[in-house]
């Protein structure tokens, strides 16, 4: 699997990609891979604010609930609520159709803390 260069990554398997200050975070592949048959999931409500780390929603898999962690501190702006109605699509298309949350990005300094494409394949291959 290939990432995209032009996103950031987690420790937990978000991504997030940046078009000014806001961003589009997501789970990556990997991530949706681990779950399996995803069959709901619960996001946060526009407006609501978290910080880096903190929980935004879960995602339920036919194995395991897994929860979602913020990449970046911030603003929810959109939700996306197709994923919402149908959670299959993130197992389709995680790094694309399959978008979680968009958000107004506080401190895009907490982007440099964030991996690359490289660092989160190296990740990968180290939790395989």
């Amino acid at each position: 699997m290939e990432y995209p260069d032009d996103f950031y990554y987690t420790k937990d398997h978000e991504w997030i990609k940046t078009q000014a200050n806001i961003g589009t975070v997501g789970i990556t592949e990997y991530a949706q891979k681990q779950l399996g048959d995803i069959v709901y999931i619960e996001l946060p409500e526009p407006g609501e604010t978290f910080e880096a780390g903190d929980p935004i929603g879960s995602i339920e898999s036919v194995k395991a609930v897994s929860e979602v962690f913020c990449p970046v501190s911030g603003e929810i702006t959109e939700v996306n609520e197709k994923v919402a109605a149908e959670p299959e699509i993130v197992n389709a298309d995680a790094h694309g159709a399959g978008w979680l949350i968009k958000i107004k990005i506080k401190e895009k300094s907490e982007l440099d803390e964030l991996m690359d494409s490289d660092e989160y394949m190296e990740l990968i291959e180290e939790t395989e």
